[in-house]
């Protein structure tokens, strides 16, 4: 029987989709075929061993008194997982695998990966550099522009939050794709930091923003489209792209936390309602950017449908795996349960 090391928590804006996306794995993972070792981190970044109730973790109460659970430490010449308990006991677990249910910065950007791979364990999903690569949005355009010749928003980068290389940067911006425009961190998830511009009064203030979540700015022409997303699940070498589903964004101007996380206001369309000729390019086109990113087992790929054609957003390595998750429910749309996709997420791992 394989130990699966699953981690959940973490430093990033997004602590709070990792636990409720822990909690859904958590429930569903096959214990008769894992030994599971559950490590929480804390907003401030302390590892923990949980071994307390299930719904404590999507509450947000498993770390209420840390001073009861054991302390984690990693070796990294052996890949033994440490854990010393209060009074001092030590035990020390091997892990096969560790499945990162992270979101964001310290999880989706290819640090913990790295980290893993010093170690010399197996991690669940891409590796280290196609995680950083895609975590950061300007380099994932990048890619994409030079590998795959697909349609990308036009965008300018912008490192700087100095109020009077801001008014040159917004006349750049103005110059290339004009008002309105998306101003984001180029590295974070979940739209956390994103904002739609308007007017030039508003863009010092966004870009501000979105410098408050990384060091580097990615502001966008607006697409006029509906939203697309396809799941990606690869194994053994085969890729394969479920049917794709449609974001119906309600009466939010764009997909922001949000819209996601929070309220009520959206929904989806699971097929897409779009042609089957589309369907068919929208999913090779998914495949394509999985490719040339160097990903591993599952991603999700995100495009706009505009009336002509497709246009790439971006890709998430570790996309929300919380009941109102897109990922799941394509895969389950494409015929699996939400247990047998986690199954065959640690056997590609292993493959």
């Amino acid at each position: 029987m394989k130990t699966i090391c699953v981690l959940f928590g973490g430093r990033s804006s997004e602590y709070d989709v990792s636990l409720s996306s822990a909690y859904a794995v958590l429930s569903n993972i096959d214990r008769t075929a894992y030994r599971l070792l559950c490590i929480g981190i804390t907003r401030e970044g302390r590892w923990y061993r949980y071994d307390g109730p299930l719904e404590d973790i999507r509450s947000g109460r498993w770390c209420a008194h840390p001073e009861t659970l054991p302390t984690v430490s990693l070796d990294l010449t052996d890949g033994k997982i440490r854990c010393t308990a209060s009074d001092g006991a030590v035990t020390e677990t091997v892990c096969d695998a560790v499945f990162p249910v992270l979101h964001g910065k310290y999880g989706e950007d290819g640090t913990v990966q790295g980290l893993f791979a010093v170690a010399g364990i197996p991690v669940v999903g891409c590796g280290c550099t196609s995680s950083g690569v895609c975590m950061d949005k300007a380099f994932t355009k990048s890619v994409i522009a030079q590998d795959t010749g697909i349609r990308q928003a036009r965008a300018v980068i912008g490192r700087t939050a100095d109020l009077s290389a801001l008014d040159a940067l917004r006349v750049k911006c103005e110059a290339a794709f004009g008002y309105p425009m998306f101003v984001k961190p180029s590295a974070a998830g979940s739209s956390v930091g994103v904002s739609k511009v308007k007017s030039a009064e508003q863009f010092a203030p966004a870009v501000q923003k979105a410098l408050a979540e990384d060091c580097k700015v990615l502001i966008e022409e607006a697409i006029v489209g509906r939203e697309i997303e396809v799941a990606v699940f690869e194994d053994h070498g085969e890729i394969f792209a479920a049917e794709a589903a449609e974001i119906d964004m309600g009466s939010s101007e764009f997909y922001d936390y949000d819209t996601k996380y929070i309220s009520d206001v959206s929904g989806y369309f699971l097929p897409a309602r779009i042609t089957a000729e589309e369907m068919t390019t929208v999913r090779e086109y998914a495949k394509t950017i999985f490719r040339a990113l160097d990903c591993k087992v599952f991603s999700r790929v995100d495009f706009f449908i505009t009336d002509t054609g497709f246009v790439f957003n971006e890709i998430n390595t570790i996309p929300g795996f919380t009941p109102i998750s897109m990922y799941p429910k394509m895969m389950i749309h494409s015929g699996m349960t939400y247990a047998q996709l986690i199954d065959r997420m640690l056997a590609a791992t292993f493959a």
